[in-house]
């Protein structure tokens, strides 16, 4: 690669600097950006410099010129990066990605494409149709994407705002046969509702308004009045533009504005009135949920055209996929809110996984083989990621806290209570905990030490934002529309309002989830990485700012990672891989050695081509120092291949022959073996029966068994109930982690009862602390909720397994109301008369047992090691008159104690 480039060019590869520092490297890069080469190797990952001017060096002389070669073969493109993840997806049918990195306006976009361009062009020589069609639609999704998702902002003139990640699956001959895309955290902020919809069967699109952007002028937004009594919109034009482009009526879409249907403790269903900022608010919620709405719908219907279809192992052979990460780059504006903190937050997690992928696997894998070599340290980011998405302590977690908080919490309570869990954390300050730096503000701004830099973000709008909220009007309004791809969008519309109860998941910790996921997806990939900078904030060709890109290159770890190259090896593989691989071109190993370990057959492979000085030997792995010795064996290996193809092809048509033979000889064994035909034509119905069981709504369960021959009944037996337990796993699997407690105690209730028991409650939700259930005790939840805060702060408890008023009942047969309150700790005795006081305690783990009837009344007697039992008749709220409690009650003790400690059930069945 060296020869390829004159010495006024630099080193094409970082690793090749003749001292490894900081002087050293920026020097090499500013002069290589001087003289228009923009890439740079270090290793196999790319080191991308923006141009900001389009370049010659991308056309089909290009594609060609890297098309099958080397990494190292031609001088550093991204074209060599993206034929290294072809070809190794290829050769060794194993899934590659490549991860786009860097800050906003460093060309990731961009790069992305011309990744997807290389693929598109060197695949499908043979221009079938169907392969030609998917490969259109996968390049030409981007420009649709960009379209709805990329904004100008003070930064960057067309920046993404939003985070792609496109799978593109292959089938074993190399040709892209589907793929999809994910998208994460699209910035709805920026829209206002200045009529942001878009009439999608006549295609014509409205401008939208974008807030905090450089040109971004807000205007012609829907307002509203305050009169004497009520709020109303100013007038009627807005209103009915927006209906006739939703197709629904005027009066609804107005209603929908100004009011917000509401259920009552009782089930009653009322109206109330928005203020005018209400108003202000519900609109400006409706205008970004309509574009976050209609981003991901057209996301979804790119899925659905270029996901892979009919695909089946068996005849189309393994499906691998090529990974293209381009996600939002790390952010640093005057103002730094929710959105910025999210995308950092991103950032900081895939540096986190670069970290582990390409420098401490690296040298632990060194340490692990026993291979020698010197320690480079290197900063790792963990701490960082903890910081925001640790449980219960992490900036995320505070937030969530905040927003499940009952009463008003504002941004400021919320950065107080950031400021006292995280203030001896050494990259969170703000200006309560740091006084004397006033670049901050009291009350407003919080600063987190990125690996990237300091970023000062302002709390304002926090909550809301991570609330992301949306009036269940709303979704009614467009569910209810007569337009079919608008109610397609808003299926959570047809949910009643007494059906809506369970709040949702918040802002950020879906984005946590699905960035966890991402790294997930990533890291059980081959990565490989082109790490992107931007040379300039003037977007100019010519202007290299020094300071601005030896940032970038600290932060992104470049420096270490040269030094790790530089230290180890660019080759590893296991022996018995790479024997498998070149053992045929070596005479003492094909077809196969005789040597007493696959370590000694390597030996002689490397002895026969001269390499023993260019490897190392680990405990199970062969390291290849130079890449120059591995493309040797490459080249060798491909002319042995036409060899090996024709004797492969002699012996598979003697195979053929011999195939044929048998198939003769076995038609007159089949017409001696009726009994064994008949066993297998059973198998064929089965199979033929269920082969598409997966798709069905009952797996199967409508599906009639056929009669099994007399030899298969016992085996027939057993096939139905694997079956059964197939079916069952895969119901259960679809139950969300947030329902299988309330699952688990109905399974241990049922179990415990054997059908003793008519009515149990099994067919409604399981609430279990009805006392602080506002619809079930209108009257005295609010004053249970600050008892049982009380309770919670002197008892430690963490969870309430079940709560509701009953009637104790004493030996003389007398009985006085109370309140029964159990936790994971204690059983309580309530007097809801006088404020809830506890009028007896009782450790939990001193119960031993329950004792119910078989009848449809609530009386329980709970029995304790003490010999103090308690018998008590479960009252039934004002949630429902004629709800059976018992059931509750003991699945969740069961599956409480079946969890922690043993515990029996004493159940007495009375017949009264």
């Amino acid at each position: 690669m060296a020869e390829l480039e004159g010495l006024e060019f630099g080193k094409s590869d970082f690793v090749l600097l003749d001292e490894v520092n900081m002087e050293q490297f920026m020097e090499n890069l500013k002069l290589r950006f001087e003289k228009a080469r923009i890439y740079t190797f270090i290793g196999e990952v790319v080191v991308s410099v923006n141009p900001y001017k389009q370049m010659d060096i991308y056309g089909k002389e290009a594609i060609d010129a890297y098309r099958g070669r080397e990494l190292y073969e031609n001088p550093p493109h991204l074209y060599a990066v993206a034929d290294a993840a072809y070809k190794a997806m290829k050769r060794r049918a194993k899934d590659t990605c490549i991860v786009i990195s860097g800050e906003s306006g460093a060309g990731k976009t961009e790069a992305s494409k011309y990744i997807m361009q290389y693929i598109a062009a060197i695949t499908n020589p043979s221009q079938r149709a169907e392969v030609e069609s998917v490969k259109n639609v996968l390049l030409k999704s981007n420009c649709v994407l960009e379209a709805f998702g990329n904004a100008k902002t003070n930064r960057n003139d067309n920046s993404s705002r939003f985070g792609k990640y496109m799978d593109i699956n292959f089938n074993f001959n190399g040709d892209p046969t589907g793929g999809h895309i994910n998208n994460y955290l699209l910035e709805k902020v920026r829209i206002k509702f200045n009529p942001v919809i878009y009439d999608l069967y006549q295609i014509q699109f409205y401008n939208t308004r974008i807030m905090n952007c450089v040109s971004a002028t807000p205007q012609g937004n829907l307002q509203f009045e305050t009169d004497s009594e009520s709020v109303q919109v100013v007038g009627s034009e807005a209103v009915s533009h927006i209906a006739g482009l939703t197709t629904t009526e005027p009066d609804n879409v107005t209603k929908s504005l100004l009011y917000r249907t509401v259920a009552t403790g009782g089930g009653e269903v009322i109206e109330k009135g928005h203020t005018e900022k209400e108003a202000c608010f519900g609109r400006d919620a409706f205008a970004k949920a309509l574009y976050e709405r209609l981003f991901c719908w057209i996301v979804a219907r790119i899925n659905a055209v270029i996901e892979v279809k009919d695909y089946n192992p068996v005849l189309h052979g393994k499906n691998t996929v090529i990974g293209v990460l381009d996600i939002y780059g790390f952010e640093i504006f005057d103002n730094n809110s929710f959105e910025q903190f999210c995308i950092n937050y991103c950032n900081e997690k895939l540096q986190q996984l670069f970290i582990e992928l390409i420098l401490r696997q690296e040298q632990d894998e060194y340490q692990r083989e026993g291979i020698t070599w010197q320690h480079i340290d290197y900063f790792n980011n963990q701490i960082i990621v903890d910081l925001v998405e640790q449980p219960h302590k992490g900036i995320i977690s505070v937030l969530d806290e905040a927003c499940l908080t009952v009463g008003k919490v504002t941004d400021t309570i919320c950065l107080e209570s950031m400021d006292a869990k995280l203030r001896q954390h050494p990259h969170y300050t703000s200006r309560k905990l740091t006084p004397s730096d006033k670049t901050m503000e009291f009350h407003r701004d919080f600063r987190i030490r990125h690996y990237a830099g300091d970023v000062t973000y302002s709390v304002e709008g926090f909550l809301d934002k991570n609330k992301d909220p949306l009036f269940q009007d709303f979704k009614r309004l467009m569910y209810n529309s007569s337009n079919p791809v608008l109610k397609e969008m808003w299926p959570d519309g047809q949910l009643s309002i007494t059906e809506v109860t369970k709040r949702p998941l918040t802002a950020a910790t879906l984005f946590k989830n699905s960035i966890v996921a991402l790294v997930d997806k990533l890291g059980c990939k081959e990565p490989y990485y082109v790490r992107c900078i931007k040379p300039n904030e003037m977007k100019s060709p010519v202007l290299f700012d020094d300071a601005r890109c030896q940032h970038q290159v600290a932060y992104l770890g470049l420096l270490e990672n040269v030094r790790v190259r530089r230290a180890g090896f660019a080759y590893r593989q296991p022996y018995a891989r790479f024997l498998q691989r070149y053992k045929m071109t070596c005479e003492y190993t094909w077809p196969n050695h005789l040597m007493e370990t696959d370590r000694e057959a390597v030996e002689a492979i490397v002895t026969q081509h001269g390499f023993q000085d260019d490897v190392a030997y680990g405990h199970t792995k062969l390291f290849v120092r130079t890449p120059r010795s591995l493309f040797t064996l490459e080249q060798e290996r491909a002319a042995l291949i036409p060899i090996l193809v024709l004797f492969l092809q002699k012996v598979w048509r003697g195979a053929l022959a011999r195939m044929r033979c048998q198939r003769m000889r076995a038609i007159y064994a089949i017409m001696g073996c009726y009994k064994r035909y008949k066993v297998k034509a059973h198998f064929w119905e089965v199979e033929r029966r269920f082969t598409n069981v997966r798709n069905m709504a009952d797996y199967g369960k409508s599906v009639e068994w056929p009669t099994p021959p007399a030899a298969l009944a016992q085996f027939d037996s057993i096939t139905q109930q694997l079956h059964r337990r197939w079916r069952a796993r895969q119901i259960v699997k679809n139950i969300p982690p947030s329902d299988m407690g309330e699952v688990r105690a109905k399974v241990a209730a049922l179990g415990a009862l054997s059908g003793e028991r008519k009515d149990w409650g099994c067919g409604r939700p399981w609430e279990r602390d009805y006392l602080s259930n506002v619809r079930d005790c209108p009257q005295t939840s609010s004053n249970f909720i600050r008892i049982s805060k009380e309770l919670r702060n002197k008892d430690q408890y963490n969870q309430v397994l079940f709560s509701g008023f009953c009637r104790k009942v004493n030996r003389f047969n007398k009985s006085t109301d109370r309140a029964l309150f159990i936790t994971e700790k204690h059983i309580y005795k309530l007097d809801p008369k006088k404020q809830f006081k506890v009028l007896k305690r009782l450790p939990l783990e001193s119960m031993t047992g329950l004792s119910i009837t078989a009848g449809v009344d609530q009386m329980v007697a709970l029995h304790t090691s003490s010999q103090d039992d308690v018998l008590l008749y479960i009252q039934r709220g004002e949630l429902c008159p004629n709800q059976d409690r018992i059931g509750e009650l003991l699945g969740t003790l069961i599956d409480h104690f079946t969890r922690s400690v043993a515990f029996s059930v004493f159940l007495l069945f009375s017949t009264l």
